[in-house]
C-alpha cells in the first residue's frame, strides 16, 4: 500500500490527558490501575480508571449528547493541539472531504443503563432521557463530527477489542477509493456496568491488577481511554514524520471469546499487516502485543511472537498501564507505537514478575531505549476478529 502520513495523534487513559503524561507512565512503568470504585457495588477488581469525567460538562450547544462516553471523547480530543490539526486540514481539504472512522466498543451504553434506572409510571425513560441518538452505537461518531465540524464520510467500527485498529484500514480505503483527502481515526469506551459485571460473568476479570504473559495471570483489568489520530496522504516528511505503512484484518471466527488455539487469525492479520508494508518479520523493531493478561489470549500471542520474530525483538503488552480498554485499546496502543518510533522508548510490561516459561526472549518486562524504524502492533478481539497495523518512520 502507498504509506499515509500521520500528521497528529494523542490519547487520554488512566494515566493521564494527552501524549505527554503517557510517555512518562511507559518511561518510569508507572501504572493508573487503582482498586476499583466504580458503581454502587463495585467488583472486587483493578480498573483503569480517567479522573474528573463526572465533573466535565459540554458546552450548553452539545449538552444533549451528554454521557460519560462522549465526555471522555471531549476530553480526549482537546488534548496535544489535536483540534487545531483538524482544524487546518478542514480548511485544505474542506469539511466534506475529511472521514470520521471511529472505533467502540459499548459507546453510550453506560447511559442506558442509568435510563432504564429511571424509568416512570409508564416504563418510559424519564425526559431527559428521551435522546434517541445518544442510546445508539454510533452516538460516539455523531458528538465527534459536531464537535470537529466534519461533514465526510462517517463509520462507526464495532469489532470488539480490535475496533479501534481497524479504523485505520478504513481511513487507507477511503483514501485510496478517492472518497475522502483525509480521516480522522480513533476510538472512545468507558467503564460501565455491561463491560465489568459482563467480562466478570465469563471469568476473566482479574482480581489483582493483570499481569500480561506472567505464569500466573488470573485475568483482564478493565480501563477506560480514548484516542484519535488525523490521517492524510503523504505532504511533507519534516513536517510529518510518521507513517501507517500497512494493516491486515483478519475473522476466523473460531469461537464467540475465546481465541483460535493455533492463533490462525492473528497469524493471517500479521500477514497482511507485513505484506502491506512490504517488511520481513526480522524488520520490526517494537511489538506492542494485545496482551490482555487471559490464559489463552496470552498463551496463543506469545506463541505466534516467539516462532515469527528474532530474539532481538522488544515486544511488550501494555495493558498494565492502563488496562484494557476494548474498543479504544487499539487507538491508545497505535500511539503507544508511534511514540515508540517517535522517542525511541520501548515500554515494558508492568506487573508482571516471572513470565510464562512457554514465551519467548521477545517479550520484555523493562522498558529500553533506541532507534525504533518500525513498530508492530496486534489487536485480537471476541469472535476472531483480529488486526495488526505497521507504523514507521518517512525516513526508514
Amino acid at each position: 500500500m502507498s504509506p499515509l502520513q500521520i500528521s497528529a495523534f494523542t490519547a487520554t487513559s488512566a494515566v493521564g490527558v494527552g501524549k505527554e503524561p503517557l510517555a512518562e507512565a511507559l518511561e518510569h512503568s508507572r501504572s493508573g490501575l487503582r482498586a476499583n470504585d466504580f458503581g454502587d457495588a463495585p467488583l472486587p477488581t483493578w480498573i483503569g480508571r480517567v479522573d474528573g469525567l463526572e465533573d466535565i460538562r459540554l458546552p450548553e450547544a452539545l449538552a444533549p449528547w451528554d454521557c460519560r462516553n462522549n465526555r471522555l471523547a471531549w476530553l480526549g480530543l482537546h488534548a496535544d493541539g489535536f483540534p487545531e490539526a483538524v482544524a487546518a486540514a478542514r480548511a485544505r481539504y474542506g469539511p466534506s472531504r475529511i472521514a470520521l472512522i471511529l472505533g467502540t466498543s459499548t459507546s453510550s451504553i453506560g447511559e442506558t443503563e442509568l435510563a432504564y434506572t429511571r424509568l416512570d409510571a409508564d416504563g418510559l425513560f424519564p425526559m431527559d432521557q428521551r435522546r434517541p441518538a445518544v442510546h445508539t452505537p454510533h452516538s460516539l461518531a455523531m458528538f465527534v463530527q459536531q464537535v470537529l465540524g466534519l461533514t465526510g464520510p462517517s463509520e462507526t467500527v464495532s469489532t470488539a477489542c480490535s475496533s479501534s485498529a481497524k479504523v485505520f484500514a478504513s481511513a487507507e480505503r477511503l483514501i485510496r477509493l478517492g472518497l475522502a483527502d483525509a480521516a480522522v481515526v480513533g476510538g472512545v469506551d468507558t467503564l460501565c456496568g455491561s463491560v465489568l459485571f459482563g467480562f466478570n460473568s465469563l471469568e476473566l476479570v482479574s482480581s489483582e491488577p493483570c499481569r500480561p504473559f506472567d505464569a500466573s495471570r488470573k485475568g483482564i483489568s478493565l480501563g477506560e481511554a480514548a484516542g484519535f489520530a488525523l490521517v492524510e496522504r503523504v505532504q511533507d516528511d519534516a513536517a510529518a514524520p510518521l507513517r501507517l505503512l500497512g494493516y491486515g484484518e483478519a475473522s476466523d471466527a473460531h469461537h464467540m471469546s475465546t481465541p483460535h488455539p493455533e492463533g490462525l487469525g492473528a497469524e493471517r492479520a500479521l500477514d497482511e499487516a507485513l505484506a502491506r508494508a512490504g517488511l520481513a518479520p526480522e524488520a520490526i523493531d517494537y511489538i506492542n502485543m494485545h496482551g490482555t493478561a487471559s490464559q489463552k489470549n496470552d498463551e496463543v500471542e506469545g506463541a505466534l511472537v516467539a516462532r515469527r520474530f528474532p530474539a532481538r525483538t522488544h515486544a511488550s503488552s501494555t495493558k498494565g498501564f492502563m488496562g484494557h480498554t476494548l474498543g479504544a485499546a487499539g487507538i491508545v496502543e497505535s500511539v503507544i507505537s508511534l511514540l515508540a518510533i517517535e522517542r525511541g522508548l520501548m515500554p515494558g510490561t508492568v506487573n508482571t514478575n516471572q513470565l510464562d516459561a512457554g514465551f519467548g526472549p521477545q517479550i520484555r518486562l523493562e522498558p529500553a531505549h533506541g532507534e525504533v524504524r518500525y513498530a508492530l502492533t496486534n489487536s485480537f478481539g471476541f469472535g476472531g476478529n483480529n488486526c495488526s497495523l505497521v507504523f514507521g518512520k518517512a525516513t526508514a
